[in-house]
C-alpha cells in the first residue's frame, strides 16, 4: 500500500511539474524554443533541475514544486518583459549582433570578444550556403548563435528586377487537409465549400478525405495533394 502511495505521488508530481512548465513556456513565448540565448539556457536548466530533483526528493511536497516553478517563471516572465521594454537589460540579457566577417576579412578582435573559434566561424558560414570567404561581404553572430551572411554583389542571387522581368507576388497556400482530416475553418477562410473541394479531389482520383496526408489550396484555387 505504502508503494502505490508512493508511485502515486510521483505520477502526480510529475503531471503537476509538467503543467507547470507547459504553462510557462508558454507565457515565455515561442522564440524561447527558434532563438535560445545564454540566459534562456540556463532558465532551462534550472527549471529541469528544480522539477527533476522535487519529483525524486521524497522529502519535497507538490506545494514545493509548485512554489518553486511558479516563482522562478515569474522571474523569467519579469526578466523577459524587462528586455522588450528597456534596450540596455536586453543587452545585458541577450546580447547583441557581432560583425564577425566585415567587406571579406574576419574581424579578429570581435570573434575573439565574442569567443568564436576560425574554425566554428567557417562550419556557420558554410551552414548558409557559402565556402569561400571571397563569396561574402558580411557575416553577423547573431544572439542566439546563428550566423547571417550578406553575399557581395559578384556572388549574390539575381532577382526579377535585376533580369528585367515582372514582378510576381508571391503566393500562400492555405492546408486543407491535414493526416487525413478536413480543416473546415481554413476552407472557409478560403472563400470555398466541400463542394468544390470534393470536385477537385475527384479530378485526382481521390474520394476520400482519409486517403489524403496533406492538401493546399493557392491563391489560385489550384490544389496541391500529397497522397498517403
Amino acid at each position: 500500500m505504502q508503494e502505490l502511495t508512493h508511485y502515486g505521488n510521483m505520477i502526480l508530481e510529475l503531471i503537476l511539474g509538467f503543467t507547470a512548465l507547459f504553462v510557462f513556456t508558454k507565457l515565455a513565448g515561442r522564440t524561447q524554443f527558434s532563438q535560445i540565448t545564454p540566459f534562456d539556457f540556463i532558465s532551462a536548466l534550472i527549471l529541469g533541475e528544480l522539477i527533476g530533483n522535487a519529483i525524486y526528493d521524497h522529502e519535497v511536497k507538490i506545494w514545493d514544486i509548485l512554489l518553486a516553478t511558479t516563482v522562478w517563471g515569474l522571474l523569467i516572465y519579469g526578466l523577459t518583459w524587462m528586455t522588450q521594454k528597456f534596450n540596455g537589460v536586453r543587452k545585458l540579457m541577450e546580447g547583441e549582433p557581432t560583425i564577425i566577417v566585415k567587406k571579406g576579412r574576419f574581424q579578429y578582435r570581435a570573434m575573439k570578444k565574442a569567443k568564436i573559434d576560425l574554425n566554428e566561424a567557417l562550419s556557420l558560414i558554410r551552414q548558409q550556403g557559402y565556402f569561400s570567404l571571397r563569396e561574402i561581404d558580411y557575416a553577423i553572430l547573431e544572439t542566439n548563435g546563428l550566423v547571417s551572411v550578406l553575399p557581395n554583389a559578384a556572388c549574390a542571387k539575381p532577382t526579377r528586377e535585376d533580369l528585367n522581368l515582372p514582378a510576381k507576388e508571391a503566393e500562400l497556400g492555405t492546408a486543407l487537409i491535414l493526416d487525413g482530416k478536413l480543416n473546415p475553418d481554413n476552407l472557409r477562410e478560403a472563400g470555398l465549400n466541400e463542394a468544390w473541394l470534393k470536385r477537385e479531389l475527384a479530378k485526382q482520383h481521390v474520394h476520400r478525405y482519409e486517403d489524403v496526408f496533406y492538401a493546399e489550396v493557392l491563391p489560385n484555387n489550384q490544389l496541391y495533394i500529397n497522397k498517403y
